[in-house]
C-alpha cells in the first residue's frame, strides 16, 4: 500500500495526523505492507528568511485573534499529546523550503521518514527554526544523513525544481490544506484524523483491494 503524506514542516495538525498515523500502523502491524512517500506543501511560500512572530502572522493572515490563537494552540497541544506528540512553544513561523528539498532528497537515502519526525519535532516541540541551514545539517546528522552531502544541497539550489514540480502537482489535483493522505494514489483522508480513523480507513481499502 502507497501512502502519500502531504504536508509542510510548518504545520502543526501535520504532526498530529502522522503521529496518528505511526500508531494506527503500529495497531495494523505487517497486516497491510505499507511505504510512506512524504510529499511537499507550503503553508507559507513567501515567508522570508528571517520569519514572523508567530500570534501576529496568524492574526493577519486568517483574522484571529491572539486569545483565538491560544485557544487553538491548546487544542493542537491536546490531541498532540493523545497521540504521542508534545508540543512546546513556536513563537516564530519560518520558511519551510529548504527542508522540503532536504526531505525531498532524504526519500532517496532511505530516512526521509526518520528526518520527517525529527523537522516536526524541532519546530513543534522544540521552537527551533526548520529552515536554519544549522538546524537542518543537525538534524540531518541525527538521522544517518551524509552532512557533507546535505550540506552541498542547502548550498546550492538541487532538488529545488522537484519540490516546486510535486508541489504543483499535489495542488492541481485539489489538495489545498495539509496533512492530506492520499491512499494508493486515489483514496484522500484529510486532516489531523485519530488513529482509529486512520486504521479502519487503511483496514477498508486494503480489503477492498
Amino acid at each position: 500500500m502507497k501512502i502519500d503524506f502531504v504536508s509542510d514542516v510548518a504545520c502543526p495538525w501535520c504532526a498530529v495526523g502522522l503521529n496518528a498515523l505511526e500508531r494506527a500502523l503500529e495497531k495494523i502491524g505487517d497486516d497491510i505492507p505499507v511505504e510512506i512517500h512524504f510529499q511537499p506543501f507550503e503553508l507559507n511560500p513567501t515567508m522570508p528568511p528571517e520569519g514572523a512572530d508567530t500570534v501576529e502572522y496568524l492574526s493577519g493572515k486568517y483574522g484571529i485573534s491572539a486569545a483565538q490563537i491560544a485557544q487553538n494552540q491548546a487544542n493542537i497541544r491536546a490531541r498532540g499529546a493523545a497521540v504521542g506528540f508534545t508540543f512546546g512553544t513556536r513563537s516564530r513561523v519560518w520558511n519551510t523550503f529548504d527542508a522540503h528539498r532536504l526531505l525531498y532528497w532524504a526519500a532517496d537515502a532511505g530516512s526521509q521518514r526518520e528526518l520527517k519526525h525529527a523537522l516536526l519535532k524541532a519546530y513543534h516541540g522544540e521552537g527551533r527554526n526548520p529552515g536554519a541551514h544549522d538546524v537542518l545539517l543537525e538534524l540531518a546528522e541525527q538521522v544517518g544523513l551524509d552532512v557533507d552531502r546535505a550540506r552541498e544541497i542547502l548550498r546550492g539550489n538541487e532538488y529545488a525544481a522537484e519540490v516546486r514540480e510535486a508541489e504543483q502537482f499535489f495542488q492541481h489535483a485539489g489538495i489545498s490544506s495539509v496533512p492530506a493522505v492520499i491512499i494508493n494514489e486515489k483514496h484522500l483522508i484529510s486532516g489531523g484524523q485519530p488513529p482509529e480513523v486512520f486504521e479502519q480507513a487503511l483496514r477498508q481499502i486494503a480489503a477492498e483491494a
